[in-house]
């Protein structure tokens, strides 16, 4: 069976201001096939449009059952589902663990049902990673990408992951550049 590889980013410009604007970014690929979706909001957070980023790009799978690898530079995404927070939350009636309400509760509710519809498993990545500078220390960077997502992965996997990440960021970007 092919793996449907969905890398995703989200950004925000004013991030911590009462005004800002937002923009989320993913790429589908599957096989030699690849998708490119993108949008925003106005009033939102980074966080958000990462999330959003991903709860897009599965609603853009229409068939159920899929191998999906995620590649994301977003911990707090990445960190939730890989170390089962989202588990913990619901348990304790969408409170984290300071007892506080569980932020963007509203998009958790909407990817957690994800999770039961296909084999899903995330991969963090070091996020605006320019592979082609002078100054980035690639063997660094692999090494940190394959001590997060485990060692099978090879050079070429994590330059082209890198990639598509950034991909995912410009159209992140380029929605927010249009809608200012």
């Amino acid at each position: 069976m092919k793996i449907l590889k969905l890398y995703t980013d989200g950004a925000c410009s004013g991030n911590q201001n009462k005004e800002n604007i937002g923009g989320w970014g993913a790429v589908l690929e599957y096989g030699v096939h690849q998708k490119q979706i993108y949008g925003g909001e106005v009033n939102t957070t980074n966080n958000r449009m990462e999330m959003t980023a991903l709860l897009r790009a599965l609603e853009a799978v229409k068939t159920d059952g899929q191998v999906i690898w995620v590649f994301s530079d977003s911990s707090y995404l990445m960190n939730c589902f890989r170390e089962g927070w989202y588990k913990k939350w619901m348990k304790n009636g969408w409170k984290n663990s300071a007892k506080k309400d569980v932020e963007n509760r509203d998009i958790w509710e909407q990817l957690i049902p994800y999770l039961d519809r296909h084999n899903i498993s995330f991969f963090r990545v070091k996020g605006h990673v320019n592979l082609k500078s002078k100054n980035v220390k690639k063997d660094e960077l692999l090494a940190a990408f394959r001590e997060w997502n485990g060692g099978s992965f090879t050079e070429e996997d994590f330059i082209h992951v890198t990639e598509m990440n950034n991909l995912a960021d410009e159209l992140a970007n380029k929605w927010m550049n249009e809608n200012r």
